[in-house]
């Protein structure tokens, strides 16, 4: 079978809510129920999308017209729905989120039962069974209730709660602001720290339209950064919109890069888990100088993967054990509690982290040697014409070092660059860095040229 996905992204398949018509919804949601035997059990839940109204009924209708026997999770983030899919044994999960995108944007995730997104062979299947109508419908008297799934929240909190040091935290009496997004980490996130002893500001925290986009980027957490100082918090955390994300700012109120949160968590781990293998796995995205300064050099193996969670969570599976999995985007996991990115998780260990030094957050920041990184992102029409880039820019890099399992990341003495093609959106991913700013600039410009022009032969 061909293993090229068309619908399904890095995670999940996503659209406008109003741009594809409900029987989109339908069809998708019965190929779903329809790959998985009679009889499963599935979990299904969603985020605070306005736009989720309009599909979540049909989804769960669906999934129970062909086969399945469904639990309805309601509002909770994605990591807290892959928690009790895993732990509660269902059969598979399905999240109605669009995760970062846009707020008129919706979007479904599949999550297989070992609570990690499925991976590209199972897509393909599952659009394989949409594009040819091959949809099983039971009689009905095989219909089974749709059942209210109680508790989901309670039994993730706890969860959390198990794998820090509530007293360490408690006495430290750490101060924080959390930025939700207006969706479901509203739920989990400032509970969660308040059980722990913080003292926890909570803003964007009623579910619905957001007062900011949803994806967790300096430029949309300018009130958060000016809120933590004018506080005097130890630090913030923001989430995206179905809270596997964490992104924090230091006591400064400066936005620390999730790559950056990942290096200082991923030492932390090492000290209190020292029995995990020294090794971490990161996305091809993360950037490469400030893993080999970090990382590589204190001992740690780095292990590259193809951009997407469920790449990560897969290859710690494959090699037996990691310190920690990360993108450079927020997305961290603990890997003693879930293989997959848990942003409320992730807060937590941040918090138990801070209550372990004697020093403020920034400090620790301010300590590690950080590379200049630029990014950008450019239209495109078309995945053809993403791989049309790609190919442009490697033959154009050929004499350089290069790593090709997503998109093209080229390895020079002096910068270091990756242009990929964006799982979720239209667009083309570049991420320049360098030691140097102008050689990081002057690299950036070059690559940005590059690709208009190779867009200009392709019209």
């Amino acid at each position: 079978m061909n293993m090229e996905r068309k619908l399904f992204g890095t995670d999940g398949v996503r659209w406008i809510v109003d741009k594809e018509s409900l029987d989109f919804v339908l069809r998708l949601a019965m190929a779903i129920g329809s790959y998985f035997p009679k009889g499963s059990r599935a979990l299904v839940g969603m985020d605070g999308r306005l736009g989720n109204s309009a599909i979540y009924g049909t989804v769960l209708s669906a999934l129970s017209a062909s086969g399945s026997k469904v639990y309805d999770a309601g509002l909770l983030p994605t990591p807290a729905l892959q928690y009790c899919v895993k732990e509660f044994g269902f059969d598979y999960g399905v999240m109605v989120t669009a995760s970062h995108n846009p707020p008129e944007w919706v979007g479904i995730k599949l999550i297989l039962s070992d609570g990690i997104e499925a991976p590209p062979n199972v897509d393909v299947e599952v659009e394989s069974i949409l594009f040819e109508s091959k949809f099983r419908r039971v009689q009905w008297y095989e219909v089974r209730s749709i059942e209210k799934f109680e508790g989901a929240i309670g039994y993730y909190i706890d969860a959390i709660k198990k794998h820090v040091d509530v007293e360490k935290i408690r006495k430290k009496q750490i101060k924080v602001v959390v930025d939700c997004a207006n969706s479901v980490s509203a739920l989990t996130t400032p509970r969660t720290l308040k059980e722990l002893g913080l003292k926890v500001l909570s803003i964007n925290s009623d579910i619905g339209i957001p007062y900011r986009p949803y994806e967790p980027t300096p430029e949309n957490l300018y009130e958060l950064m000016s809120i933590v100082k004018a506080v005097g918090a130890d630090f913030g955390v923001a989430h995206d919109g179905d809270g596997d994300r964490a992104v924090f700012i230091d006591n400064l109120g400066r936005f620390i890069p999730g790559d950056i949160s990942a290096i200082i968590l991923s030492w932390y781990v090492e000290l209190k888990r020292p029995e995990l293998p020294k090794r971490i796995v990161t996305a091809i995205s993360t950037s490469h100088f400030l893993v080999e300064e970090n990382l590589i050099k204190r001992g740690i193996e780095v292990v590259w993967t193809r951009v997407g969670f469920l790449n990560i969570a897969r290859k710690i599976i494959e090699l037996g054990g990691a310190l920690s999995g990360f993108e450079d985007n927020g997305g961290f996991a603990y890997v003693p509690h879930q293989l997959i990115r848990d942003g409320t998780m992730t807060a937590a260990l941040m918090a138990e982290y801070l209550a372990s030094i004697d020093t403020s957050l920034a400090s620790v920041v301010d300590s590690i040697k950080k590379p200049i990184v630029l990014r950008e992102k450019l239209p495109i029409q078309s995945r053809e014409e993403g791989k049309k880039i790609i190919e442009g820019i490697k033959e154009i890099y050929r004499g350089n070092r290069y790593i090709d399992i997503d998109g093209i990341k080229v390895i020079s003495h002096n910068f270091a660059f990756l242009v990929r093609p964006s799982g979720t959106e239209p667009l083309i991913r570049i991420t320049v860095e360098s030691w140097d700013r102008n050689i990081a600039e002057k690299t950036l410009n070059e690559l940005i040229t590059y690709i208009k022009s190779i867009q200009g032969k392709n019209q």
